[in-house]
């Protein structure tokens, strides 16, 4: 009986998901607390000669960096309301990311800057609602004054300055990034990979290629690099199985009489078809080579209708009703062209696609929809792929090193400036170093001394007008300068006007190649002044309570007694 009720108690004693709550000034100084601790780690890396940050990963070596989103992603506090802080401003370096690519050491520093000095705003009497109001006004003044500063960008020149100042003023990398772009275009696909080389390279795949090679060895043509290469060849598109002689007979009686090679994509060759090809082609007889359709379910029909378009074939299907079944069935409109094709054991590249440049440039405005439209990053990822085989080419950068922190270092810049120079090209770019944030904030000089802004209102204008003045001082200070000398020579000179960190002098921002994109900087603000404005109006905060109870240990094992 006695065991019975101490199993109660000790039952009724514990706490199922037990929270904690602070209210007020509390609860704001702590999250407070936990958004400058990460601001303070992020903010070291801003700048030309901002310093490094060393990460502890959970295995391998550590991780050197000085990107700021990959420092914010690794902060995590025992204290669970400055932890609510540090989320906070992790989704702000995130959301900054993901619309912008770079950027990310700012809109941290903004939204630490906004959030302190509403805390203390609100601390000494002012009205959070109205603050957050006077925040949004300053916003929209602060964009319309972005929008007026922007020059848009069209050299390469431009293009490598832009790539140069988000990769900490590496111009080596800002040279690769410009040649990517102007090999592959604008729409074309850029991506970053791991080099096997001291030094960074760039490899550049013009036409249209994905990765499926030959089915078979024995349609290799130059046995010296193990390739199937043709010139002039004719192209069947198909999206069903082939493993009848019936389907392809009247195509490889056709090349044969004008002695051109033939490629089969199709969704496989098998059976009599491909020992037909193979036999043929063996005996000298004819030129060709089959390879499997690249991807899986509705991806790969549609990148087979891109393969069609671009070479201008019929795609072969039993849906569309245009599936060959006996000679008649053929006609010549049903092969597409290219100029060359080159074929290896897990790659294949068209080059110079016979197909309509209308219907071509339809097709990409269809998948520029497309992209707009969609929601999954995955998705999105594999229609800007297709896009870019159909518009020009792939470029991938590989990034060099002496080991394996230094290549990853380098690669979380290469990605940045890419990020950024994509941004560049989309909406312009606008002075760098902080000084077009800095130049905005004279335009809300006009709204504070407006008289009919109640004051608590006023006070959230003149609270984003100091917070624009810190990326320029912190950068300055990260130089060993005094960052508030330099905010305000700067801002006594005019537009454009600004601080080159690295050389230690004044002038035109845009002369001297020190710009930032301006969906860059625009994102920035939007994200900083959206968590700051919410974070200056909370009220309370809720965290798990810390369980004070000891870890279990293991329990005793009957007839184990000492002997």
């Amino acid at each position: 009986m006695k065991r019975a009720v101490a199993s109660v108690a000790r039952t009724s004693g514990r706490r199922y998901g037990s929270k904690d709550i602070k209210h007020g000034i509390a609860a704001r100084q702590a999250i407070l607390n936990g958004v400058e601790k990460l601001t303070k780690a992020v903010v070291v890396t801003l700048g030309p000669k901002g310093r490094n940050v060393v990460i502890q990963q959970p295995y391998g070596a550590p991780k050197i960096t000085k990107d700021g989103v990959t420092v914010a992603k690794s902060i995590e506090f025992a204290d669970p309301f400055e932890n609510l802080g540090a989320q906070l401003l992790r989704q702000v370096a995130n959301t900054t990311n993901d619309l912008a690519g770079d950027g990310t050491t700012t809109s941290t520093l903004l939204s630490c800057a906004v959030f302190k000095e509403g805390f203390r705003a609100v601390a000494t009497g002012s009205n959070p609602m109205d603050l957050k109001r006077g925040m949004d006004l300053a916003v929209k003044k602060i964009l319309e004054s972005l929008a007026a500063q922007t020059k848009h960008i069209t050299t390469k020149e431009e293009i490598a300055q832009v790539a140069t100042i988000s990769a900490n003023g590496d111009a080596e990398i800002g040279q690769l990034i410009s040649t990517a772009m102007e090999r592959v275009g604008k729409e074309g696909v850029i991506t970053v990979a791991d080099g096997k080389t001291m030094h960074n390279e760039l490899e550049v795949v013009e036409g249209m290629s994905f990765e499926r090679g030959f089915i078979s060895p024995f349609f290799v043509s130059n046995t010296k690099t193990q390739r199937v290469e043709f010139e002039d060849a004719y192209v069947l598109v198909c999206q069903q199985k082939i493993s009848s002689i019936n389907t392809i007979l009247p195509a490889l009686n056709f090349i044969a009489q004008h002695n051109k090679p033939l490629l089969i994509v199709a969704d496989d060759v098998e059976g009599e078809a491909l020992t037909t090809m193979i036999y043929n082609k063996i005996n000298g007889k004819i030129k060709v080579a089959a390879v499997k359709a690249p991807g899986f379910g509705d991806n790969k029909t549609n990148t087979l209708q891109d393969i069609a378009v671009f070479t201008g074939a019929t795609m072969l299907s039993e849906d569309a009703g245009t599936m060959v079944h006996e000679p008649k069935d053929f006609t010549e409109a049903m092969l597409g062209t290219a100029k060359k094709i080159t074929i290896s054991k897990s790659n294949t590249i068209v080059l110079s696609g016979g197909g309509n440049a209308e219907a071509v440039q339809e097709r990409c405005d269809l998948l520029k929809e497309l992209i707009d439209a969609e929601t999954s990053d995955y998705s999105r990822e594999k229609l800007q792929e297709r896009l870019a085989k159909l518009g020009g080419g792939v470029a991938v950068i590989r990034t060099g090193g002496a080991s394996e922190v230094e290549v990853s270092e380098k690669k979380d810049r290469i990605t940045d400036a890419l990020n950024a120079t994509r941004a560049a090209v989309a909406e312009g770019i606008v002075a760098g170093g902080g000084s077009a944030l800095l130049h905005a904030s004279k335009s809300l000089r006009v709204l504070f001394e407006d008289a009919s802004l109640p004051q608590d209102q006023k006070v959230g204008v003149r609270l984003m007008m100091n917070a624009l003045k810190l990326p320029l001082r912190t950068i300055a200070e990260n130089a060993g300068v005094e960052g508030a000398v330099v905010v305000e020579k700067v801002l006594n000179g005019g537009e454009g006007f600004g601080y080159d960190a690295q050389n230690a002098v004044y002038g035109d921002m845009f002369e001297a190649g020190i710009i930032d994109p301006t969906k860059v900087v625009r994102c920035c603000i939007v994200d900083a002044a959206s968590v700051a404005t919410l974070l200056t109006t909370t009220e309370t905060a809720i965290c798990d309570a810390k369980s004070d109870a000891p870890a279990g240990g293991m329990g005793g094992m009957g007839g184990m007694g000492m002997m």
